[in-house]
């Protein structure tokens, strides 16, 4: 897998959004939606400092770097405004069965877009991409009690295919072929 410098970093439109290489400029509305409690409920079960929120948003450009893909921010097209992040990570966790060198798909957005089908229509870009650029199985995993997520997951192709846990919480996994 080819890395990517920052600048090589893809960037993709969607109609209402713009995917696109994290910003030290969006870090500060980044801090602000990772210590939302609505945003971190089923990522992590509680909101993230600012200190945790950097350590986070620095991993962005070394998993580009490294792995050839990674996250983007997301851009709302209308203000320019940082609304949220989504792509693929290989965060080597350890949960059974192990996820080690599958792409990891994720996302998160700022509460105020929550419900207009924003994550569909991103989730759905960055998927498209995946399939064209690395055309191999994705994963993704889910809280069970998050059923806007699961729903999204299932509209851009995701299938459960076995319950783990993860931090001892229960935890659903899904994988996608191309």
């Amino acid at each position: 897998m080819t890395a990517f410098s920052l600048a090589d970093i893809p960037v993709i439109e969607t109609e209402r959004t713009i995917l696109r290489p994290h910003r030290l400029t969006d870090f500060d509305a980044y801090a602000e939606m990772w210590a939302d409690p609505d945003v971190t409920r089923f990522i992590g079960g509680k909101p993230r400092s600012r200190e945790e929120s950097w350590q986070r948003f620095l991993r962005h450009p070394g998993l580009w770097s490294f792995i050839g893909y990674g996250f983007w921010a997301i851009e709302d097209k209308a203000t320019g405004r940082f609304i949220g992040e989504g792509g693929f990570h290989d965060l080597k966790r350890q949960i059974v069965p192990s996820l080690e060198g599958i792409p990891e798909a994720g996302w998160a957005l700022a509460p105020e877009t929550h419900g207009k089908g924003l994550a569909t229509e991103i989730v759905g870009a960055f998927v498209a991409w995946a399939d064209r650029r690395l055309g191999a199985r994705t994963v993704c995993i889910i809280d069970p009690g998050n059923g806007a997520s699961l729903r999204v997951a299932a509209k851009n192709g995701y299938r459960e295919v076995g319950r783990t846990t993860y931090h001892d919480a229960p935890t659903i996994l899904l994988e996608r072929c191309p």
